[in-house]
């Protein structure tokens, strides 16, 4: 096993340890800030269904994982040694990227993170020649999708859901969307680990790809192996099992205060945009959808009702980690290939 290959599935493991400590609780922050759930439970209910949906989701449809895996040619660009050089460059770069984003306080995300590493890296290796378009296209269709069908999910589910409710009994109502809140915590945190967990699959198979260990099916896909499903499901679990209440926070509670039944719809709006983009192996990020979800629903109301402040940290940092992230994976690729 080379060096290279050993680096990538280290790294690899660490995003995902990541990913599952702040992505994950963000599934179930509207939960726990309309108090269908505690924070506690929250999260142990993050983490068992962030396993289940990595395991489950990969093996019924791991499209989202064929998309991460084609979306760079690796694999016909610059011989398989380089690549694997590239490929631990790329996953150094969205490791520092994470460190620095941390450090300057800038809320990002990991999904993003990972597509402009790969990209910049790719770049280095043999520019335009080295990014597959029609792949790269998933991305954008992606980036519509959770910021306006998140939003317009929102915004219509919860209008539906008050006219429909508007002469029931509101304690009574209350309690169904408390249970449906526990419901949806659970179904959000399953489509996180179906999404997120695919995206670093594919990155771990095009690794072992290029190192000979995996083989591709007669469609061009990797065959992947039950043990790789499992490690990634295993390690994102027990990221979120330690996953902060501050995430929680700042989603569920600093940028839109929600009612229980706005909770639900929010839930409701993400998960429908995630099942769909899973289903059609279109990678988004949890977060970015989630977060125009809940904006949509608060917006059904009254604009006033979010603190644009918080959005636009958010939408400032998705926006520049395309280019930063690309620009650091770029430059690591140019300077693992001088010294490897």
């Amino acid at each position: 096993m080379s060096i290279a290959l050993v680096s990538i599935i280290v790294l690899v493991v660490g995003v995902i340890f990541v990913n599952g400590w702040t992505d994950a609780p963000n599934a179930i922050a509207t939960a726990v800030s309309t108090r269908s759930i505690t924070p506690k439970g929250g999260v142990m209910v993050a983490a068992v269904f962030n396993l289940l949906g990595v395991l489950v989701m990969t093996w019924i449809s791991p499209k989202v994982a064929e998309t991460i895996s084609k979306l760079c040619n690796f694999d016909s660009i610059g011989g398989s040694g380089r690549s694997l050089v590239v490929l631990a460059a790329a996953m150094f770069a969205i490791v520092l990227w994470a460190v620095l984003a941390w450090f300057f306080g800038i809320p990002t995300s990991e999904s993003h993170a990972l597509i402009a590493g790969l990209t910049g890296s790719a770049l280095a290796l043999g520019g335009l020649d080295a990014i597959n378009m029609s792949e790269w296209g998933k991305v954008f269709i992606g980036l519509g999708i959770s910021s306006v069908l998140g939003f317009t999910f929102g915004y219509g589910i919860n209008r539906g859901l008050e006219k429909t409710c508007r002469n029931l009994n509101r304690p009574k109502a209350n309690r169904f969307f408390r249970r449906g809140e526990r419901v949806m915590a659970g179904v959000m945190a399953f489509l996180h680990g179906a999404q997120d967990g695919q995206k670093f699959i594919g990155v771990f198979l095009l690794g072992l790809f290029l190192n000979g260990r995996v083989n591709k099916t007669a469609d061009g896909f990797f065959v992947i192996p039950f043990w790789l499903m499992l490690l990634c499901a295993l390690v994102m679990s027990l990221g979120t099992s330690i996953g902060g209440y501050r995430i929680i926070k700042s989603v569920g509670m600093d940028m839109v205060k929600l009612e229980v039944h706005q909770g639900f719809s929010s839930d409701l709006a993400a998960a429908s945009c995630l099942l769909l983009s899973t289903l059609f192996g279109i990678p988004l990020s949890t977060t970015h959808t989630k977060t125009t979800s809940m904006v949509g629903v608060a917006c059904s109301r009254r604009a006033s009702a979010v603190d644009w402040r918080v959005v636009m940290e958010m939408i400032s940092a998705w926006v520049i980690t395309f280019p930063f992230c690309g620009l650091i994976g770029y430059l690591m690729a140019k300077l693992f290939l001088l010294i490897f």
